[in-house]
Order: C-alpha cells, then sequence, then structure tokens
C-alpha cells in the first residue's frame, strides 16, 4: 500500500511517496522475510513447492475408490503421503515375514515385547481339526469389531493358517483394511445373499499377508436387509452359501458384522459355529450387551443350535483409568473363562494401520496394539478361549 507525504516515514517528507521506503524492505522489518514472488503465493519455512500446506488431507491411491466416489479431491494431484514408518506404502509390501524381521520399532513398544514377539513368529501355532467358523458381533458401534476381526485374521495367517474374512459390514472396513477392492462393480458378498452367486467367485487374496483371504463388502450391500426380507430361508441365505463352498481348505472363517441386530448380522449368528464377542472397556459397552445374548439365544432355539458364545474380547482398554478395569472385572466375573486374558489397549497405531490397507500386524509389528492381537489370536489359536 502507498503512503503519502508524512505517512510514511517522518524524516523524509520531502520524497515522494514512490521513494519512500514501505513493507517487507523498511528498514526495522524482518529481514529474513522475503517478498512473494509476482503472481505466488508465499511459502512457509521449511515447505517445499507442490506440497500440501500444514493441516490438510493428502489422498493418495484407494484401493476401494471412496474417495472419487463420494466427491473427494486430492490436495495435490498425484502425491502421495509418506509411510510413517519409513516402509512400504499399500501395494508394495514385502512378503510379510520380511516386513516383520525389517520392521521399525515404533515408540509404543517395548524391548522385551519384540523379543517375545519374534521368538513366537519362529514357530506356526496349532491349526484346528476342521474349519472354525466364527462370527463377530456386537451391536453397539464402535467397540472394535472390523479391528478385531482384521488383525485377529492377519495375525492368525502369519502363523501359518488358512483364514478367510467374511466382510459383511455395508461400509466394507474389512476389506479397506486388507487391501481389497470394494467399489460397486467389484462382485461382493451381496451378490452372494441377493443374487446367488457362489462365493467362490466373490473370494480374493489379501495383497499383504500370505494365507489370508477376503469376500469383500460394497455398498449395495447396505439395502440388502429390506431386499432379504422377500427371500426365501432369508435367514440362513450365509450358511447355505458356505455349505456350498469347500470351507475346509480354510482353518479360520472369522465372519465381521455391522453394528446393528438385522438380517445381515443374524445371517452371520446362523452361519457361524462360534460367536466373538467385542466389548469395549467402557459402561455403555456393558448396556447392550444382554440384547445382543437374548439374541443370541433365540437364534440358538430356532435357527443354529450349534452357535456358542466361545470368545469375549476386552478392547480399548485404558489403564490409566479406574472405570476400564472395573468393566473388565464385570465381564471376567460375569462371563468366566470364555474372556480372552489378553486385553487390546488404546493404540494410535491400531487406527492408522486402515488408512495405508492394512493391519496393524504388517503396518508397525513392534506396536502394542499388534503385539495384544498377537497374544489375542494366540489364544484363540491355542484353545484357550474355547470351552
Amino acid at each position: 500500500m502507498s503512503t503519502g507525504p508524512g505517512l510514511g516515514r517522518p524524516d523524509r517528507a520531502d520524497e515522494s511517496p514512490d521513494e519512500q521506503p514501505s513493507g517487507p524492505g523498511a528498514p526495522g522489518a524482518d529481514e529474513g522475510a522475503q517478498a512473494p514472488a509476482a503472481g505466488g503465493t508465499r511459502q512457509d519455512p521449511g515447505s517445499s513447492p507442490g506440497t500440501a500446506p500444514s493441516g490438510h488431507a493428502m489422498w493418495g491411491n484407494t484401493t476401494s475408490g471412496t474417495a472419487e466416489n463420494v466427491g473427494y479431491v486430492p490436495t495435490n494431484a498425484g502425491a502421495q503421503a509418506p509411510s510413517p514408518r519409513g516402509g512400504p506404502t499399500q501395494g508394495e509390501s514385502e512378503l510379510v515375514r520380511e516386513a516383520l524381521r525389517d520392521a521399525k520399532v515404533s515408540r509404543e513398544t517395548a524391548g522385551t515385547a519384540l523379543k517375545t514377539m519374534a521368538s513366537r513368529r519362529e514357530r506356526e501355532w496349532p491349526r484346528p481339526d476342521k474349519c472354525r467358523v466364527i462370527t463377530i458381533a456386537n451391536q453397539k458401534g464402535g467397540v472394535g469389531k472390523t479391528t478385531s476381526s482384521v488383525n485377529i485374521a492377519a495375525s492368525l495367517a502369519m502363523h501359518g493358517a488358512q483364514v478367510l474374512v467374511v466382510d459383511l459390514d455395508p461400509q466394507g472396513n474389512a476389506s479397506t483394511a486388507l487391501g481389497v477392492e470394494h467399489h460397486a462393480e467389484v462382485p461382493s458378498i451381496y451378490d452372494v445373499l441377493i443374487e446367488d452367486m457362489a462365493l467362490a467367485d466373490i473370494i480374493v487374496p489379501a495383497p499383504e499377508i500370505p494365507n489370508l483371504y477376503c469376500a469383500p463388502a460394497t455398498l449395495n450391500l447396505a439395502g440388502a436387509e429390506i431386499e432379504l426380507v422377500s427371500k426365501v430361508a432369508r435367514e440362513s441365505r450365509l450358511r447355505r452359501a458356505l455349505d456350498s463352498y469347500d470351507i475346509e481348505k480354510f482353518d479360520y472363517v472369522l465372519i465381521d458384522c455391522p453394528p446393528s441386530l438385522g438380517l445381515l448380522t443374524v445371517n452371520a449368528l446362523v452361519g457361524g459355529d462360534e460367536l466373538l464377542i467385542p466389548i469395549q472397556c467402557e459402561y455403555y459397552a456393558l448396556e447392550g450387551l444382554g440384547q445382543l445374548i437374548r439374541t443370541v439365544d433365540l437364534v440358538k432355539a430356532h435357527l443354529n443350535p450349534k452357535l456358542r458364545v466361545s470368545t469375549i474380547l476386552l478392547t480399548m482398554y485404558d489403564a490409566r483409568t479406574r472405570l476400564a478395569a472395573q468393566v473388565a472385572e464385570d465381564v471376567r466375573s460375569h462371563f468366566g473363562d470364555v474372556v480372552l486374558n489378553t486385553v487390546i489397549p488404546r493404540s494410535v497405531r491400531v487406527s492408522e494401520a486402515p488408512s495405508y490397507g492394512q493391519s496393524v500386524m504388517t503396518y508397525d509389528p513392534g506396536s502394542s496394539g499388534a503385539l495384544a492381537y498377537s497374544e489375542a489370536a494366540s489364544e484363540m489359536a491355542h484353545g484357550g478361549a474355547v470351552q
């Protein structure tokens, strides 16, 4: 902005406005500040051309196509966010055992825990005599159903088991975490339930982990609750699909349920032999547990007498709060031996991993969350939670 005589420098009032110094170059101004280039914008210190400003999301390549479908636009076209641990990004990982061997230790990791994990992965865990079909359900949202499904499946697969994850949640979060495409054009579990497509036609391998497979979910599944109402044997369509498929080639089939007690969850309860219930270590998580148990009893009485609650997993445990310890004590006193000894702590790494199309087992295998899920999967594999 130009200044008139007497408004710029009083000691140089006799000069014309154009001759008076003003702005960043004036005496007393910050000598390190540089005027922006013509037609450009000022760059923040330390930033390089082409990088997004601090606080802006950087959208890389997505496997699900969700970003394009809902209208998100990358802040910087073609840019890809760097991996926080400096390792391979989505689709570029080596074999999981090499990733585990070369993984960098996060700040959360204790040295003794790493040694324990390293010694455990030297040997394979025992494999079941027949395929275990485990439904992971809780009608309350945000308790860790999908996170537990993905990370337990990944841990089992990393120790020699053949594992299938059936994503029955219309949000498709399990498919995302496994790096599996699940946009509208992909054959999915919706086609199996509604269009009678064979399960073999939709199962795809997870790119990050050998021995791990996924039956993906798409957004079409959101309408399945209504479409199933008019179908014959609507509660057992998933069970029929599993029976017509040779599931004995797998050691474990994990069915990830939506946060509801609708027909999709009922299909999962009818299709499974065991039920794993993740329970968040907070009071609200206990309120809906009674309703879930009543639903399980109804399914056992009328649709699937083989169903049993085999495993309860305490998640999001915060050792700093007395409430978490109280909830854990109440659950253990009520359900007894089916509650796993391992509890899953709150972990930022567990939350970060799906954004890279990975489970925490490959994203940061040394983190507290990965170690806890590995321990929980070990308990399940060794039969510690199965009566």
